[in-house]
């Protein structure tokens, strides 16, 4: 076991940054103990629609009740119902606001089948304050190779429980500052096309992205998520390029301020980049540029080694702090650097690695290595949920002052 020296620092706060407010549920006092309770996490208020309007029922298999058809009749505040089915081709453009698209019962399926809205892709959001559920993203594909699941041009949106398998680019957003994005609990996989230029998720020059219990998976040589905002948290969140080709796992390429808790982030033998989380390599956009990294579990899988984390000079501060490194490779930090409590561990720490279960066995040396809540951990860089597969979080229970956390992504242990 190789510890990774440094110092820390308390984490950026805004009101406006919205992964701030995750709550955990308290508990007793017990070593090591903390356990995930499944719950669902309090919507943000800042991002819900108000709905005011009529709803409207979508129907597989009946024109006149298509995507594109109730797109052209909505009206701000109107919630649309989309019946459980498969919608091959039914491409659509919202510019309305205060609105909610939501699949009913099993999530129905979109998919693109060579069609698109715009020339961009199977949905483009062009509302504000618009919330999509429950809804499958299949197969968009354009002539600028930036075809996407969802298109997003205007904010706040919410993206909650959908899925965005073999398009180009998962979701995509335009570059207005004023756009907040919020995903929880989706998935992202096998998304990304031939030349790297699309990815899982992309974000461009927004506001903030907000991402929480999420799974980004075995993306076609782009990247599992990149993103340009001035505002990212990345929280309980799955990482893996698995068997796939995917370059960077994480990217925030203009810097920006980014806090990264609680996820297991994951290198695949495969990858056609040796780094697996990459800040600042296109140069810093915005006036505050700062990554605080804590309670990671990062592996490195390629067996030539890489790096774990690589910054670039110009942030003002980097902080890392209780982060497991698993596999060969180094970190890379030409900034500012505060960090403590990074481990360099083995698998065998591990409950099942090859099924990406890494949560520690009860055994393991490094429990409670990370110290304790309130003394030597800071509440704001204290995780309060774990990433439950597939795509969920859920909170942990016993978790007051003075209470022992382990550092890495998973505070439960395997029995």
């Amino acid at each position: 076991m190789e510890a990774v020296a440094c110092d820390r620092q308390s984490l950026c706060s805004r009101r406006a940054f919205l992964a701030a407010s995750c709550v955990g549920t308290l508990g007793l006092l017990r070593p090591y103990s903390a356990l995930a309770n499944c719950a669902p996490e309090d919507d943000d208020p800042l991002l819900l629609p108000q709905p005011t309007g009529r709803v409207l029922r979508v129907t597989p298999g009946q024109p006149l009740m298509s995507l594109a058809a109730t797109a052209r009749a909505a009206r701000d505040g109107d919630t649309i119902e989309v019946e459980s089915g498969t919608y091959p081709g039914d491409v659509s453009s919202w510019p309305q606001s205060d609105l909610t698209i939501r699949g009913i019962g099993p999530r129905p399926r979109l998919i693109a089948d060579g069609k698109d809205a715009e020339g961009k892709g199977i949905m483009v959001l062009k509302g504000r304050r618009v919330r999509i559920e429950n809804l499958e993203f299949r197969g968009a594909r354009v002539r600028d190779r930036n075809g996407a699941g969802i298109r997003v041009e205007d904010g706040p949106v919410t993206v909650s429980d959908c899925a965005f398998l073999d398009n180009e680019n998962g979701i995509l957003t335009g570059n207005m500052k004023t756009i907040e994005i919020a995903i929880e609990h989706s998935i992202f996989d096998g998304n990304g096309n031939a030349e790297g230029s699309a990815h899982n998720l992309y974000v461009g020059t927004i506001a903030s992205l907000n991402v929480t219990g999420c799974l980004f998976a075995q993306s076609r040589v782009g990247h599992l998520l990149k993103s340009r905002a001035e505002l990212n948290s990345i929280r309980y969140s799955r990482l893996t390029g698995e068997g796939a080709t995917s370059s960077y796992e994480l990217e925030f390429p203009n810097g920006g301020r980014a806090i990264v808790m609680g996820n297991l982030i994951q290198q695949g033998p495969a990858t056609e980049n040796s780094t697996v989380v990459s800040y600042g390599a296109e140069g810093y956009r915005w006036p505050e540029n700062k990554l605080v990294m804590v309670f990671n579990t990062i592996v490195n899988d390629r067996t030539t080694g890489g790096t774990f984390v690589r910054v670039f000079e110009g942030a003002q501060m980097v902080t890392l702090a209780n982060n497991l490194l698993v596999g060969p490779g180094s970190l890379s930090i030409d900034s500012p650097l505060e960090s403590l409590g990074n481990l360099k561990v083995t698998k065998k720490e591990f409950a099942d690695p090859v099924k990406f279960d890494y949560r520690l066995q009860p055994q393991s040396s490094i429990m409670g290595r990370a110290g304790f809540r309130g003394a030597s951990i800071s509440d704001a860089q204290t995780p309060t949920r774990e990433y439950v597969h597939p795509a969920s979080s859920c909170p942990l229970k016993g978790l007051r002052a003075l209470t022992p956390l382990s550092p890495g992504a998973f505070q439960s242990v395997a029995r």
